[in-house]
């Protein structure tokens, strides 16, 4: 939801503000779970005493700051595309901005295909570690439950993929209170923790944080691949902040999110002064006993909440990445899930839910996934500083030193971190970036082949105009009825329309030809919808137009072509496509390798149903079908 919204009394932002807890920071707000334990894990080789704790809860409390508050809260928050926000947004924004500098389209592209794919890794791997983490809370309480964590924490993740399908709108208006909930127990908690150390407060201060990591050598360095856990999910404050505005979201983070981690995170610290062995799950052993079970029981509502949030953030990005042409169309179903997302896509769910499973059984504890989690999440934030950078310099034409200095200093920290976590690739790290590779050339393969695909087209068609002049010097017989052939490029005639008048000898007497066309910007007014130009002789050319969050309706579409003077009636309307066989070229120079053409031709056999993803009724549909060499 855009920021001019309507919906901008106190009630509405207090609402607003509410259900953005439980959408946009379950994900961070969970990490306490397991950001100091690993910080101050024992294998780092840093001794646990009271200025080591200290050095490192200030460098967390810094990091919060900095990558939170001030790059994504203060900086990216105000890159939005017409209020949307997201990689995927950032990648159009960015593609728009330097339109007059084509030589940077492609670089651009390929830097949003890579953190669009690394997205992909965090998705698979905020479910498996938040869940376990959660979950090993049992074995705080007595040892007789660790040989149940794991299948517990199965049961819990395959629970939760299984209701994806049936949409979340019920369970959604939960989540904001629940995350409330969790934010005031870990606060609450954190404040009695400080109570009893608080000399943990000097923490406060960033030079303990610059001497933390920078007395202990290379163990410092490694160490920062573990404070990055703390600030993973900040980049769903920018991805979510359309559902609730900017406002919302920024109140939620300063008001309440903030200071109850920051708060946690300290309570941790001086539990850890006090009694240094509670290192091995300082989350829950700053609870009294009575309160364990309970926590654990919050803990896991709080991590589902946070998994459904990460997955439904999948499904859009995969709409998205549909719409904007880098990846192939998919079975997308509508859900009334207004609070978390609109959409389930089944086919993402269920290799969701396969990969995060095996995540589970293949780490088998937090501990191991957390050295796995950080390269993902570290990668994905450098992109969006990158991306930033051509926003504000070309779009936004601030001057150059400007843009340097603004995004450099936080490039500078991302790639800190990033390095940090490249040192657990060998650990772990190994596992989100295969994911985000093997994302990445699926995503680079479609596109590329699409462009070929484009181009093979346009040079074998006929220019449009030029045809229909000569067509009807010596028109063939019309006969009674709309045809509209659906085309991809407007200025030439359709196949699909050769190929008609080659095998029936007739032409309709109204031809219409469609072209869907998807913007660069989330949000295409119904006002600016349609297009419609008349070619004469009963041939009219009509551009629908979409923004990537829209979903494409060209039944609703030509409705809306009745205010224009062109009325339809589906009945008597028939709808032709082109369906193009791809098949690689054989012999001659090749525009991708072979194994990638043969890919490519693969995915568009099996993508999905082109009726069912424009909504155009199927019993009105004819296909004709092209073959064309890539």
């Amino acid at each position: 939801m855009p920021e001019h919204d309507p919906r901008g009394s106190r009630s509405s932002k207090a609402a607003l503000t509410l259900l953005a807890l439980g959408v946009v920071f379950g994900d961070i707000g969970t990490s306490p779970l397991y950001a100091v334990k690993e910080t101050f894990s024992p294998e780092h080789g840093i001794p646990l005493s009271a200025a080591s704790v200290v050095g490192g809860l200030s460098t967390i409390f810094w990091a919060l700051m900095v990558v939170v508050s001030l790059k994504y809260v203060v900086l990216i928050m105000r890159a939005d595309n017409r209020g949307e926000g997201g990689i995927m947004a950032l990648i159009a924004l960015a593609l728009s901005a330097v339109k007059a500098h084509a030589h940077w389209r492609t670089p651009l592209v390929v830097i949003g295909i890579f953190g669009a794919s690394l997205f992909y890794g965090d998705a698979v791997l905020t479910p498996a570690i938040s869940v376990l983490s959660a979950v090993e809370g049992l074995e705080v309480g007595t040892s007789a439950f660790k040989p149940y964590v794991v299948p517990i924490a199965v049961g819990v993740i395959v629970a939760l993929f299984a209701f994806e399908a049936s949409g979340t709108a019920a369970v959604g208006r939960l989540f904001g209170p629940i995350t409330l909930g969790w934010f005031v127990a870990i606060g609450s908690a954190g404040v009695y923790g400080i109570a009893q150390e608080p000399s943990v407060l000097a923490a406060l201060n960033p030079m303990h944080a610059l001497a933390f990591v920078s007395d202990h050598g290379k163990a410092s360095f490694v160490v920062l691949g573990a404070v990055v856990l703390a600030v993973t999910g900040a980049e769903a404050l920018y991805a979510d902040m359309g559902h609730f505005g900017k406002g919302a979201v920024r109140i939620a983070w300063f008001g309440i999110v903030a200071p109850a981690l920051v708060l946690n995170y300290f309570g941790q610290g001086a539990l850890l002064i006090a009694r240094p062995e509670a290192v091995k799950n300082p989350f829950y052993l700053l609870f009294p006993e009575a309160f364990l079970y309970p926590m654990v029981a919050l803990a896991t509502a709080a991590t589902v909440i946070a998994s459904q949030a990460t997955i439904s953030g999948a499904y859009s990005l995969t709409k998205q990445a549909v719409q904007l042409g880098f990846l192939p169309r998919l079975t997308i179903v509508q859900t009334s899930a207004r609070e978390i997302g609109q959409v389930y896509i089944p086919s993402i769910n269920w290799v969701l839910c396969i990969a995060v499973v095996a995540a589970v059984i293949g780490f088998g504890s937090s501990s191991r996934l957390a050295g796995a989690y950080g390269v993902a999440v570290t990668a994905t934030m450098l992109v969006d500083t990158l991306l930033t950078f051509f926003v504000i310099r070309y779009g936004w034409g601030y001057p150059l030193a400007l843009c340097i200095f603004a995004t450099g200093f936080f490039a500078a920290v991302d790639a800190t971190f990033f390095s940090a976590t490249l040192v657990k690739v060998a650990d772990g790290g190994w596992f989100p970036l295969a994911i985000g590779g093997g994302v990445f050339l699926v995503m680079a393969t479609w596109r590329r082949g699409r462009e070929i695909l484009m181009d093979r087209l346009r040079a074998s068609s006929v220019p449009l105009e030029p045809f229909l002049e000569s067509l009807f010097r010596q028109p063939p017989e019309r006969v009674a009825g709309t045809a509209i052939f659906l085309t991809a490029t407007p200025e030439a005639t359709p196949h699909a329309l050769l190929h008609n008048l080659n095998h029936n000898k007739v032409l309709h007497e109204r031809v219409v030809f469609l072209t869907v066309e998807i913007r660069d910007v989330p949000w295409v007014a119904f006002t600016d919808r349609v297009k419609i130009e008349r070619l004469g002789h009963g041939c009219f050319r009509v551009r629908v137009r979409y923004g990537f969050m829209n979903r494409p309706d060209v039944t609703r579409a030509l409705e809306l072509c009745a205010a224009l003077g062109l009325e339809f009636n589906l009945m008597e309307t028939s709808f032709f496509l082109s369906r193009e066989k791809i098949v690689p070229v054989v012999g001659g120079p090749s525009n991708m390798a072979r194994w990638r053409e043969r890919m490519f031709a693969a995915m568009a056999r099996n993508a999905g149903n082109i009726t069912d993803y424009l909504n155009i009724p199927t019993n009105r549909v004819i296909e004709l079908g092209t073959r064309v060499e890539i």
